[in-house]
């Protein structure tokens, strides 16, 4: 048997009448950027993390750049970031010329310890991006100072994990949300920032020929388009019953797994984006994993600021951040996993110990 990672033909499998349906709708409307679909993925978006609003645009990572910048981040400031992270955290925080400060994590959950966030303020901070990493909703940071989180893992919280300013998702396939190509959202409250996201994603456009800066930033081509917002749309009545499978999933790796594979800590409302351990020798138990043909992944293998790309963009000493690179490692927990593919997980991690 052979236990994957993700397994996204399964899960188009399930809704495969209803989403290609949809798409062949749009196609034969003529209507590829904007129009019903795309508001009712927005819409359905806002719904789900529990904000009024929703801008729809073409990847998490535009996502976190144009909340950044509809917040007021400009070239020079710092934004303080979790070390435990996708590179994209901090990347968008360099796309836009500001500064990423790295600051340590949480030894239990990996997600930004509020306390190395306030150590890491200073005089030029501007914003915060607390992550709610593998679906644990990240502590509130108790700073005066904007919050953009990043909820690309944390869809089916309960309660929702949105509370910043805005907040940027992602919907990038592998997602328990996912397109069948990039997509992301920007949520939040206030209608005015959310006006300056769409306008930032559609040239800073306020007319069909006029083209404006928004807060002296210029706007760039980024939206979410009618295609990947009818896929969305035809995988939203699964997600309930999707998160709820990869509870069930993650307490029975709880009950049963050995004691050298120790979770990280999820709390009730958990939607185990991933089911992360803590294991020790970590190379041999992948690799007597993979013999056994269960995949695994390491998320992730080295700090933000260890990151090559940011050699000199970003700062920040991360002990437990460096230790939990070390030993973290990602077990098969998807929705289309069945209890023969389950069980057989169990029993390779009872062999590899």
């Amino acid at each position: 048997m052979r236990v994957r990672m993700t397994d996204l033909a399964a899960r188009h499998a399930e809704v495969a009448a209803d989403v290609e349906a949809r798409v062949l709708g749009v196609l034969r409307s003529g209507v590829a950027i904007g129009g019903p679909e795309v508001a009712a993925a927005e819409a359905e978006a806002a719904r789900w993390f529990g904000r009024a609003h929703a801008v729809g645009v073409n990847g998490g990572t535009d996502a976190l750049i144009f909340a950044l910048q509809a917040v007021g981040v400009r070239p020079g400031d710092e934004v303080i970031v979790p070390a435990l992270s996708f590179f994209a955290t901090a990347g968008a925080v360099c796309a836009i010329g500001a500064i990423p400060v790295v600051a340590d994590v949480l030894d239990d959950d990996g997600t930004l310890d509020p306390d190395a966030a306030r150590a890491a303020w200073t005089p030029r901070t501007r914003a915060v991006v607390p992550v709610h990493l593998f679906g644990a909703t990240a502590a509130r940071p108790d700073l005066d100072l904007p919050i953009v989180d990043d909820a690309a893992q944390a869809i089916g919280a309960d309660p929702p994990a949105a509370y910043g300013s805005l907040t940027a998702v992602s919907a990038y396939p592998t997602k328990t949300w996912g397109a069948s190509g990039d997509a992301g959202f920007v949520l939040g409250d206030d209608p005015d920032l959310l006006a300056r996201v769409r306008r930032l994603g559609n040239h800073g456009a306020t007319g069909p020929h006029h083209h404006d800066h928004v807060d002296s930033v210029v706007g760039r081509n980024s939206r979410l388009d009618a295609v990947q917002a009818a896929v969305l749309l035809g995988h939203a009545p699964r997600l309930a019953s999707r998160v709820a499978r990869r509870r069930a999933i993650a307490a029975r790796y709880d009950r049963e797994l050995p004691p050298a594979f120790r979770p990280l800590a999820r709390g009730p409302g958990h939607p185990v984006h991933h089911y992360v351990v803590q294991v020790h020798d970590r190379d041999r138990l992948r690799a007597s994993l993979e013999a056994a043909g269960v995949e695994t992944a390491v998320y992730y293998p080295r700090p933000l600021q260890r990151q090559p790309a940011l050699a000199g963009r970003a700062r920040g000493e991360t002990p437990v951040a460096d230790a939990l690179c070390e030993t973290l490692l990602a077990l098969p927990v998807h929705d289309t996993l069945d209890d023969d593919a389950v069980a057989h997980v169990l029993a390779a991690c009872a062999e590899a110990r």
